[in-house]
């Protein structure tokens, strides 16, 4: 069965992107678990934070689950990339990377690989950083398997990033490297962008697709723009998908109707 999530994000630096929650993870939590939600996902500043030692106690106290982490704050709070020129770099943001695996497998949950694939500029090829970037995938994905999780990684629109932009390269990309562990993050809101056709877009992978960001066409919650859920809801079906549909959506209007207008899209055409 297909569990629902919302996202919360500790991370300052972060403020007006995509995330519902913001700042307080215990009254996150609260109102997470009074509008039904199955689980959340943290996007945090870092793996040491105040935030992860309260976690464990907030998720039994509301009776959620973490359904992943990100690891964004590693680029937007200390600018490391995992394709970066500069092997100290590309060195700094796989140990963030793995401290975030770490923090996350501990609780059972996967952490996700997206705005740190970073963009390659010249000299420089897409080829140079999708070397760098299977290097590290290779290598990430191992200490997330000794936890019994999967690594999530997520293609994003070609304004993020001009590394793997769909679903059809990010599935190239795992078949190519045989990443045994890895699983794709399909995230809608990327998928309305780059996408011709977003349900076929998410059957061709099939057994690849471990995580899936529930938001809107405009990436607002879902419901508010031209998204066809009841098509998305078929593609996940036909797949045999079971796993979450995390709302990385903006506050539209504000955080607390976001997550309402999101869990009531969710039991409409998922449940």
């Amino acid at each position: 069965m297909i569990k629902s999530a919302v996202t919360i994000s500790l991370v300052p630096e972060a403020r007006g992107g995509p995330f519902v929650f913001w700042d307080d993870l215990e009254v996150s939590c609260r109102k997470a678990a009074a509008l039904g939600f199955d689980g959340i996902e943290v996007f945090a500043p870092h793996a040491n934070s105040i935030a992860w030692k309260n976690l464990p106690r907030l998720l039994a106290d509301h009776g959620l689950k973490l359904a992943a982490a990100g690891t964004g704050a590693g680029w937007v709070k200390h600018k490391l990339t995992l394709t970066s020129p500069d092997p100290s770099v590309r060195s700094a943001a796989r140990d963030f990377v793995r401290s975030i695996i770490d923090a996350a497998g501990e609780l059972g949950a996967p952490a996700i690989i997206g705005s740190m694939q970073g963009r390659w500029s010249e000299p420089f090829t897409v080829d140079d950083a999708l070397s760098h970037l299977q290097e590290a995938l290779r290598e990430l994905e191992a200490v997330a398997r000794a936890h019994g999780v999967p690594l999530l990684f997520e293609p994003l629109n070609r304004y993020e990033t001009n590394v793997v932009n769909s679903i059809a390269m990010g599935t190239g990309m795992i078949l190519a490297s045989e990443l045994t562990n890895t699983r794709l993050l399909a995230d809608l809101f990327h998928m309305n962008i780059e996408e011709a056709d977003v349900p076929d877009a998410l059957r061709t992978p099939g057994r690849h697709v471990g995580h899936v960001h529930f938001a809107d066409s405009n990436r607002r919650p879902a419901g508010c723009g031209h998204t066809d859920f009841s098509a998305v809801a078929a593609a996940l079906r036909d797949i045999g998908y079971d796993g979450y549909l995390s709302a990385e959506c903006l506050p539209y209007p504000e955080s607390g109707e976001a997550a309402r207008l999101t869990i009531e899209s969710f039991r409409t055409f998922f449940r």
